[in-house]
């Protein structure tokens, strides 16, 4: 019994951390979450993907609720994407049941590492004063697709006193990046948000805190499409994806609060930092060094 509880108190606290920072970081939390269950508390890599799916789904349901009241997150954008997203998400599911454990640690990390690209490309720039477009929302041409669509949006942004206005672009290219981004979800057991955030902010001209709103809404719909099957195979845990779940829950509420007060580039350095560091342990874990 106080094995059990250690546990539940260990995984409840290290789903909230996860939760706080998927909310804000447009990560989901199954992303930070994942690696802490298999590296440090030597969880199976496979029922800790699937107690990370489940605590996706509650992310997506506390902080997605907060962002659109606030108008953060655009609905119609996901919504549309969503579509792709879900299909890859059933197709990396039924994938991930034929791969190896170590396969799977180092495909996760270099996932990550992919989308640190964009994003630190993103914060030179800023540091440097030279990305105009997500300061003044009107810098990005919109293209014929998105405007026929009406793909834009605005929001009002407290940390800078005013109202954020958009228009996007490249609506193809970010479907297809969708695309990829449900694959991994289903085949790791994340949201995927880090390629969401990464179509959205990088590719389609989304300011970085309508991308992380928007991917948070639309992670439990790309969470659900692989959950039965991960259900299925029995690879979800209900004593491993309680405690997840609610902490992650818990998490991405406070998390969401906290979102529209802080600054864009402040979002994008802390992302590039998680990233960076989880997809280092994970790589190294995969090709068993320090094991």
């Amino acid at each position: 019994m106080p094995t059990f509880v250690c546990q539940f108190a260990q995984l409840l606290a290290a789903s909230f951390v996860a939760g706080a920072a998927g909310s804000l970081l447009g990560l989901g939390g199954g992303i930070i979450v994942v690696p802490v269950m298999t590296l440090f508390l030597h969880i199976d890599f496979r029922t800790a993907a699937g107690a990370s799916i489940i605590a996706v789904i509650a992310t997506s349901s506390g902080s997605a609720a907060a962002y659109v009241r606030d108008r953060l997150a655009n609905i119609k954008v996901g919504m549309l994407l969503e579509i792709l997203t879900a299909l890859g998400a059933v197709s990396g599911a039924l994938l991930a049941g034929r791969l190896a454990g170590p396969l799977l640690f180092v495909v996760f990390s270099l996932v990550l590492m992919y989308s640190l690209v964009p994003t630190g490309r993103k914060i030179v720039s800023e540091l440097r004063g030279r990305t105009a477009a997500h300061k003044a929302g009107d810098a990005v041409a919109q293209d014929r697709l998105a405007l026929a669509m009406g793909l834009e949006g605005a929001y009002f942004d407290p940390s800078l006193g005013r109202v954020i206005e958009y228009r996007l672009r490249r609506v193809p290219l970010g479907a297809a990046i969708m695309y990829v981004a449900g694959l991994a979800s289903g085949m790791l057991g994340i949201g995927s948000g880090a390629f969401k955030v990464l179509a959205m902010d990088s590719v389609m001209g989304m300011p970085i805190k309508s991308s992380t709103a928007t991917s948070n809404f639309m992670i439990g719909v790309t969470a659900a499409a692989s959950a039965g099957i991960y259900f299925s195979r029995g690879d979800i845990d209900p004593f491993v994806a309680a405690p997840v779940a609610l902490g992650v829950l818990a998490g991405s509420l406070f998390g969401a609060r906290i979102l529209p007060r802080i600054a864009g580039v402040g979002i994008r350095i802390a992302f590039f930092v998680v990233i960076a560091a989880i997809a280092a342990q994970m790589l190294l874990h995969g090709l068993g060094v320090g094991r």
